[in-house]
């Protein structure tokens, strides 16, 4: 039975592990909260508590990489608030540990928040133009991941995450004067999130980076109204005018290498 570990088994990586288990895979999975050890254990995962900081590792990081073949690294820079640490030396404090365990490949979730605000049809060709700090820490660690040669690593750049629990209408819901009335939409369920992974580690892809985005883009005015709609939820107001700001993310990529098929297609 392949094991795999996946260090981050949070609102992705946990449906992911459950996911994955269906599939005859053993994992190891990472949290940060001693409370969820046991819902990682009662789903059948072997469960570690462990946090990344800049100058060192909580928790028993040798354990939950044991005998695994492959590192999901799921963990998102945290950025806000008065507790801000790198990312890029929070991964690279980790690799060491990756050498050692012999893991032969990493796929690393990242975000097409790389890109910046570009507006134009991005595809994995684009060069990142990161606007954000947080972007600019993704794709420094992307790049660090893939320039080590002891292990292969696969980017994939998640859009806009949602999900049954999680959807931005909810924050956007009765809000006003909103911008960018005329921007593509571009996110992704995350039904295809795991569907892509799985894809991966079934056809053991490596080596690669890809963009996962619904390839679904009405305007932002267009769908958040519609959604309000649909959540009988208040409406959103855009503002009346204002130039088109924003890229169009192209999975074209994803669905012809991996031979994908998005599940939720119209979001």
């Amino acid at each position: 039975m392949t094991k795999i570990s996946i260090l981050g088994c949070g609102w992705l990586g946990l449906p992911l592990a459950k996911a994955l288990l269906k599939k005859n895979y053993e994992i190891n999975g990472s949290t940060t909260s001693a409370e969820k050890l046991q819902i990682l254990a009662d789903a059948g995962i072997n469960p570690f508590l462990i946090s990344l900081h800049e100058h060192s590792i909580s928790g028993n990081i040798t354990g939950l990489l044991q005998d695994c073949s492959t590192l999901i690294l799921d963990i998102p820079p945290k950025l806000r608030g008065a507790e801000t640490e790198n990312f890029v030396s929070k991964i690279r404090n980790l690799i060491p540990y990756i050498e050692k365990a012999a893991i032969k490949n990493v796929l690393f979730i990242s975000s097409t928040s790389v890109y910046g605000d570009q507006k134009t049809l991005v595809t994995e060709e684009t060069i990142p133009q990161p606007d954000t700090e947080s972007g600019k820490q993704l794709l420094a660690t992307e790049q660090l991941l893939q320039s080590y040669i002891d292990f292969k690593t696969t980017i994939v750049r998640f859009g806009g995450l949602i999900g049954a629990d999680r959807h931005p209408i909810k924050f956007l819901a009765g809000r006003e004067n909103l911008e960018n009335p005329d921007a593509p939409i571009n996110l992704i369920h995350q039904e295809d999130c795991i569907g892509i992974i799985n894809a991966i580690l079934s056809q053991q892809v490596w080596d690669e980076t890809f963009n996962a985005v619904t390839p679904y883009h009405p305007s932002r005015k267009e769908y958040y109204t519609q959604k309000a709609v649909d959540y009988d939820l208040a409406l959103p107001k855009f503002e009346q005018q204002g130039l088109i700001s924003g890229k169009t993310i192209s999975s074209t990529k994803t669905e012809s290498v991996l031979k994908y098929t998005f599940a939720q297609p119209n979001l």
